[in-house]
């Protein structure tokens, strides 16, 4: 099925700020980035599972997360002005929305590319929030091509 029409007006305006400020996608957003990180968690724990124990995982993705891969991927550019930790996470929810509602990218991609660049001990947090910062700043600079330059 084809989403596109509901980024029919962001379209119009194809602006940085346009896009990164929109509510709705930036709940749309929230959806496809938990849901993709939580496969490629699940799917990284089981691939290391020193017992080859299948492990499934339900995660939240925090705002610390999303706001300092945004701002390492150097896109503050799509966040409104004076935005804080929440309004760059909801910039880089929106983003994501953004891109797949485009079709540039699919939930399968986002997944692998997340998967591909997660490393380390995820059940020690502090291993867990680094990794998953690099995976979400690589994953933002990869999705910049598919977004509008001004």
């Amino acid at each position: 099925m084809d989403y596109k029409f509901l980024i029919r007006d962001i379209e119009l305006i194809k602006s940085q700020k346009a896009i990164g400020t929109d509510k709705g996608l930036a709940k749309l957003g929230d959806g496809i980035v938990n849901l993709t990180y939580s496969m490629a968690k699940s799917m990284y724990l089981t691939k290391n599972s020193p017992n080859n124990k299948i492990l499934r995982t339900g995660v939240k993705v925090s705002k610390k997360i999303l706001a300092t891969a945004l701002k390492n991927a150097n896109m503050r550019n799509f966040a409104k002005s004076r935005a804080d930790a929440h309004d760059f996470a909801d910039t880089a929810e929106a983003l994501v929305a953004y891109v797949w509602l485009s079709k540039k990218i699919s939930l399968d991609e986002i997944i692998n590319y997340l998967l591909k660049n997660l490393k380390g001990d995820l059940n020690i947090r502090n291993e867990e929030i680094n990794s998953a910062i690099e995976a979400f700043t690589n994953l933002f600079n990869y999705i910049k091509e598919f977004l509008p330059k001004i």
